[in-house]
């Protein structure tokens, strides 16, 4: 089974961008669900996570205030929504799920969908 993130593409510094995840898995709906991003060069680092009711949730400090992650049980779906993008923003995002105890540590990740920011 695999998550299959969408969305991403070329935008420009201040524009907003809402990525989407699907995920056909069977325990999904009492999974936490995570979005992580890589940029050339870098180490994989997590943007948000959601908890499987959705009431919890963690953003890093770099998105904070700017993205907001949140999750539709019913359909299997889960969001990050991005405004005030900066080109530090550009990476490759990775939707993942079923957290596994370390912070990109996930059971099953998807594809990735890529996001460039031009300043």
């Amino acid at each position: 089974v695999q998550l299959h993130a969408s969305g991403g593409g070329l935008v420009q510094a201040g524009d907003s961008l809402r990525l989407s995840c699907t995920a056909p898995l069977r325990t999904f709906s009492s999974s936490s669900v995570a979005w992580l991003r890589q940029a050339p060069g870098k180490e994989r680092e997590p943007v948000a996570v959601i908890s499987w009711t959705g009431a919890i949730t963690y953003h890093a400090d770099s998105v904070k205030g700017r993205f907001t992650i949140s999750r539709d049980n019913a359909k299997k779906m889960v969001y990050l929504q991005m405004n005030s993008l900066k080109p530090e923003d550009t990476a490759k995002y990775f939707c993942a799920a079923q957290n596994l105890g370390g912070p990109t540590q996930f059971g099953y990740w998807g594809q990735g969908t890529e996001l460039t920011v031009s300043s």
